[in-house]
């Protein structure tokens, strides 16, 4: 893997996904497309088996392949954003935990989302925004596309081989392969195909991701889950940035 003329660091760093990984949202994903579906007179259970392993132009072009993708997109995002600003958002266990130990230059979050929708879910989650944010507005190709990541990893000043990927899903997975970066999969019964390393949890896994980055677990006095809430419903709504 080409590094971009990046030399050999000691710096470990660590490369997030968000959905699924640190924020569980398949509820608020379900909801959002079948509302998105009954608009269009869809089955909404149809609708969401496709969403789940295509990205929204592909969803738009195998289901409703009669409208105008662009209009169909425009009503997605209007029904997630309203999603962020009133619906219930949980993050997994761990999560807290993981991102206040995590130095901020050390980690970074990669989203086939928005940045502005990622800050409002970890607003109502209660959950620390790194410095660094690679959204699917900072790139020519999502995942599957290793772009996301090598992005990441030139921003933060590493090799994608000084890289960890922590991802849920299979496009997130083989991004973090073609990165020619360590991938750990979480949050699953059964592995991702290629991950090198399996964790049914995210709780799991958070030992062994601060010990990668150099970074100690914190004691329990250092580290109260008390003063780092997890879970929100009907919390004000933060403003879009």
């Amino acid at each position: 893997m080409i590094s971009d003329g990046i030399p050999p660091s000691p710096r470990k760093c660590v490369l997030l996904d968000v959905d699924g990984t640190l924020i569980d949202a398949v509820d608020n994903q379900r909801r959002v497309w079948a509302t998105w579906a009954r608009r269009y007179g869809l089955d909404a259970d149809e609708v969401y088996r496709v969403a789940l392993r295509t990205r929204p132009i592909e969803t738009f072009a195998q289901v409703a392949p009669d409208r105008n993708p662009q209009d169909c997109l425009a009503g997605l995002h209007e029904l997630e954003d309203a999603d962020v600003r009133s619906g219930a958002y949980t993050a997994f266990d761990g999560a807290a935990e993981l991102l206040g130990t995590l130095p901020p230059t050390a980690w970074a979050l990669v989203t086939s989302n928005y940045e502005h929708r990622v800050r409002g879910r970890f607003a109502r989650t209660g959950l620390p925004v790194p410095p660094l944010v690679v959204d699917a507005a900072a790139v020519q190709e999502g995942k599957p596309s290793p772009e996301p990541y090598l992005r990441a990893a030139r921003q933060l000043g590493v090799r994608p081989e000084d890289c960890l990927v922590i991802e849920d899903a299979p496009s997130g997975v083989e991004a973090g392969l073609r990165a020619g970066m360590t991938v750990w999969g979480v949050n699953a019964t059964v592995p991702v195909p290629g991950v090198h390393r399996h964790f049914a949890t995210l709780r799991a896994a958070v030992p062994e991701i601060l010990a990668f980055a150099g970074t100690a677990s914190p004691s329990p006095r250092s580290w109260s889950p008390g003063r780092h809430p997890v879970s929100f419903g009907e919390a004000a709504a933060p403003e879009d940035s």
